[in-house]
C-alpha cells in the first residue's frame, strides 16, 4: 500500500494529516534534545481555544527551558515558550471568538503545558488577553512577559505611592528585558530613572536614548555592603535578586518601594531587616505567571499608551529571528549577550524538517 501511495503521489489533501510546525525538547538518558518538528495537529492538548500563533519571544526562563540550565520543563516532550500571540482559528469558548487576535503570558504554559514556539497552540480560553487595538502580535511579543512584568512593576510602585517627585527610581538589569522597558515606560512617565548594568560603558548611549538619566555601574552594588547605606532610591525595579537586591534595599529611601520580579543574579537575599524596620521599606514581589485577570489587563492597556512605538522599536532592533534561531538565541541570553528583547516570528518558513 505504501508503494502503490508513493508512486500515485502521496494521499490526496483531504486525507492528509494536519500538522504543525514548533520547537520541542525531549530527554532521553538524563540527555535534553531541542530540535524543531513537524507535529500532528491531533497531538495538541486538550482546550477550548486553538490559536494559529504569529509570534512568539525568548525570555530568559525560554533560555533557560530551552537550554535545559535550569529546572524549568517539567514534563517531556515539550514545547517551551512562555509568551505567544496570534489569531483564534477554534473556540469553544462563549469569552472567545474565531478571529480575535490574543496574547497570551505565563499560567506554566512553556513549562508543564506546551507553550507559545509554534505555529499552533491549544489550551483554556481563559489563558488569553485580547490585544489592545492597533498592536499586533510582533508587537505584543516584542513586549511580552517582560515589558508586561516591567509594567507589572510599575503599577506597583504607584499603588504604593512612588511618583516622579518621590526621587529617583533604580532599575537593574537594565540591558534586560524587563529592565529595557522599566526604563522606557519609567522615563516616559516623568521618573528619574538610574539604570544598572554590567554593560555601563558599551549600553550607557542606548540606556540613555532609553530615557535613562544616570548609568550605574553594576560593580557598586555587586559586593557584600552594609545593613544600611546611604539613602538614594525612591523606588526598585530589580530583576537581578541576591546581592543586588540587598544592596539596592540598603539605598532605599525612607518608605521607599522595592519591586522584585527576577532572580538572573541570584535566588538569594543576603539581606538584613534594617531597611524595613528603620527606613520602613516595601519589598513587593511581582508574579507574572498566575497575575489575574484584571492585574493583566490593566499592564496590556497601560503599556499600548505607555511604552512609546519609537522606544519599542530601539529595544527590538534587527532582533527578529525564526523558530530555527531559538536555541542560539537561548545560549546568548543566558550569558547576558542580548541586549532588550526578542521577538520570533512563527510566519517565516524553517526550511525542510
Amino acid at each position: 500500500l505504501a508503494q502503490v501511495l508513493a508512486q500515485a503521489g502521496g494521499l490526496p489533501d483531504r486525507f492528509a494529516m494536519a500538522t504543525f510546525t514548533a520547537l520541542v525538547i525531549t530527554k532521553e538518558d538524563k540527555k535534553q534534545k531541542c530540535e524543531v518538528r513537524s507535529v500532528p495537529e491531533a497531538d495538541l492538548p486538550p482546550g477550548d481555544v486553538t490559536v494559529a500563533v504569529e509570534a512568539s519571544t525568548v525570555n530568559y526562563k525560554d533560555g533557560l527551558a530551552v537550554t535545559g540550565a535550569g529546572k524549568v520543563v517539567r514534563k517531556f516532550p515539550m514545547i517551551p515558550g512562555i509568551d505567544l500571540a496570534g489569531t483564534v482559528v477554534q473556540s469553544e469558548n462563549a469569552e472567545v471568538k474565531v478571529g480575535d487576535k490574543v496574547v497570551l503570558n505565563g499560567f506554566g504554559v512553556g513549562e508543564g503545558s506546551w507553550g507559545g514556539l509554534a505555529t499552533r497552540w491549544r489550551g483554556p480560553g481563559s489563558y488569553l488577553i485580547p490585544l489592545a487595538q492597533g498592536m499586533s502580535p510582533a508587537t505584543a511579543m516584542a513586549i511580552g512577559t517582560a515589558g508586561y512584568t516591567a509594567m507589572l512593576c510599575v503599577l506597583a510602585l504607584e499603588r504604593h505611592g512612588v511618583t516622579p517627585e518621590s526621587g529617583p527610581v533604580l532599575v537593574t538589569g537594565a540591558c534586560g528585558g524587563v529592565g529595557t522597558v522599566a526604563v522606557a515606560v519609567l522615563s516616559k512617565l516623568g521618573y528619574h530613572v538610574i539604570a544598572l548594568t554590567g554593560r555601563a560603558e558599551a549600553e550607557g548611549p542606548f540606556l540613555r536614548s532609553l530615557g535613562a538619566a544616570e548609568i550605574m555601574p553594576r560593580e557598586e552594588l555587586t559586593a557584600k555592603g552594609p545593613p544600611l547605606a546611604a539613602a538614594k532610591f525612591a523606588g526598585v525595579v530589580d530583576s537581578v535578586g541576591s546581592t543586588v537586591l540587598a544592596n539596592a534595599l540598603a539605598r532605599t529611601k525612607y518608605q521607599g518601594v522595592v519591586t522584585a520580579c527576577g532572580l538572573a543574579g541570584g535566588a538569594d537575599l543576603p539581606a538584613t531587616v534594617m531597611p524595613f524596620i528603620l527606613r520602613g521599606v516595601t519589598l513587593a514581589g511581582i508574579d507574572s505567571v498566575q497575575a489575574p485577570r484584571k492585574a493583566r489587563l490593566a499592564a496590556w492597556t497601560r503599556l499600548a499608551t505607555d511604552l512609546t512605538a519609537e522606544k519599542l522599536a530601539l529595544i527590538t532592533s534587527s532582533q527578529t529571528v525564526t523558530l530555527a534561531e531559538v536555541p542560539a538565541v537561548a545560549e546568548q541570553i543566558l550569558k547576558g549577550q542580548i541586549r532588550g528583547r526578542v521577538v520570533v516570528d512563527l510566519t517565516k518558513p524553517v526550511g525542510k524538517l
